[in-house]
């Protein structure tokens, strides 16, 4: 991944403890994300550090640096207030904000592609982890001539403090949707989607219309600052757990400690796809006491079966574990694409009459105690599994099936073939 850093746009560096710098970048670079040759910020190198062109500066960073100490954030206004902001701006009255920079988080053997968005909000649309940010895409809405596009939620993927450490940022993980036409296996772009790709396409400075923050099922709990945190994601789900692992592990928060235990499982299609990677590695390796990350790599990595790894046959590894932690009080968290829960609840139901226990019972409680928590969405399947070519098995599809004319699609003894055919008249928007 590259990060391109807006012309003109003056940014907030922590340096100290108590101080940070303020600099202007006054021509549009890049630099690799996955690049493992990082080049660290010190208050020497922002007078000296020159591109290879003769007539422009660049400023190295990496958004994704996690190192000791921890960074400083401002302003620390916004640990005391008492309850999470929400809907401060509605689809009739957004707010207008501004891009920072769009770049690509996976490798070129990746099934798609998933950008990196840093948005410059100003500190007026504030956010607590785990909320999600409205965007509406420039354009009227197809179904409703005259009318704006609707709105389009993501969930965001810093903390409160941006990816910037000054109240001012929010970014969001997104994957361009687009459409392959069953019969040709050509792209249609006529189908594809308003919203992601307005987003990937996005360049630095351009405006951007947001709505929010809404929610507060992913909130992360930080009444206990030693809990367990098992959290669960699929593709870009991972989003919120990049805010909640970058407070946890990356900034100075006075008022947060964290002392627990965070446990990351995350599935992709293999190691191009992962998302974070590299900072997610980092917490590991600073932090080996407090923080777990397990990887499923359908296309890389078999299951115990010797089937593909989907997220699921690494909970099932880890099965014991997981239920001890969550007999203890552990929260568990999902966010990604809907069609996967079924298979992570078929397996935990498994593992539950295994151990001699009532799942229903059991999953019942874990609401109750407040411990259970999801959040899925149903046009990210869409996206992706149209992205790849309808490569996924049928089961997968379920979440299309309110939207199709004959549930029977559905059905595991009907072939891809069938599937691709009547997909052929189904308008994806997103």
């Amino acid at each position: 991944m590259a990060l391109s850093v807006l012309s003109q746009v003056s940014l907030a560096i922590p340096i100290h403890n108590d101080s940070s710098l303020r600099i202007s970048v006054f021509k549009t670079n890049s630099i690799s994300y996955r690049d493992k040759s990082w080049v660290s910020i010190l208050p020497s190198d922002l007078k000296t550090k020159k591109s290879h062109s003769k007539n422009q500066s660049m400023v190295y960073m990496s958004v994704q640096q996690a190192s000791k100490p921890k960074v400083a954030v401002s302003p620390l206004v916004l640990e005391d207030v008492e309850e999470p902001p929400l809907n401060l701006y509605k689809p009739k009255g957004p707010y207008t904000a501004t891009i920072l920079s769009v770049d690509r988080l996976v490798g070129p053997k990746a099934p798609g592609e998933t950008c990196h968005i840093v948005i410059d909000h100003g500190g007026n649309v504030p956010y607590w982890e785990g909320q999600s940010y409205g965007v509406i895409p420039p354009g009227e809405n197809p179904k409703k001539p005259g009318t704006p596009n609707n709105v389009r939620l993501y969930s965001i993927a810093s903390t409160r403090y941006g990816d910037f450490f000054d109240g001012k940022t929010a970014s969001l993980c997104v994957r361009r949707a687009v459409y392959y036409d069953p019969e040709t296996g050509e792209e249609d772009p006529s189908k594809k989607g308003v919203c992601s790709n307005f987003l990937c396409d996005s360049k630095p400075g351009d405006k951007i219309q947001i709505t929010g923050p809404s929610g507060k099922i992913m909130l992360l709990p930080e009444d206990d600052p030693n809990a367990t945190h098992i959290m669960i994601a699929t593709g870009t789900g991972v989003a919120p757990f990049r805010g909640y692992l970058r407070r946890m592990f990356m900034e100075n928060v006075p008022t947060f400690k964290f002392g627990g235990l965070a446990w990351l499982f995350l599935g992709v299609a293999n190691t191009d796809s992962l998302l974070y990677d590299d900072e997610f590695t980092k917490y590991l390796q600073e932090y080996p006491d407090n923080f777990r990350y397990d990887r499923a790599l359908s296309r890389e990595q078999k299951n115990q079966s010797g089937g593909k790894m989907y997220v699921q046959d690494k909970i099932e590894e880890y099965s014991d574990e997981v239920f001890k932690l969550l007999d203890n009080g552990a929260h568990i968290y999902f966010c990604g694409l809907k069609g996967m829960m079924p298979g992570i609840q078929d397996t935990l139901k498994r593992v539950a009459e295994q151990r001699g226990e009532n799942w229903e019972e059991k999953l019942s409680q874990l609401k109750k105690n407040k411990q259970w928590h999801v959040e899925m969405t149903n046009c990210s399947i869409v996206q992706h599994k149209l992205t790849l070519r309808l490569e996924a098995p049928l089961n997968e599809f379920s979440v299309l099936k309110g939207h199709l004319k004959k549930p029977n699609l559905f059905d595991k003894s009907n072939s891809n073939q069938v599937v691709k055919s009547r997909l052929n008249n189904f308008n994806v928007s997103f």
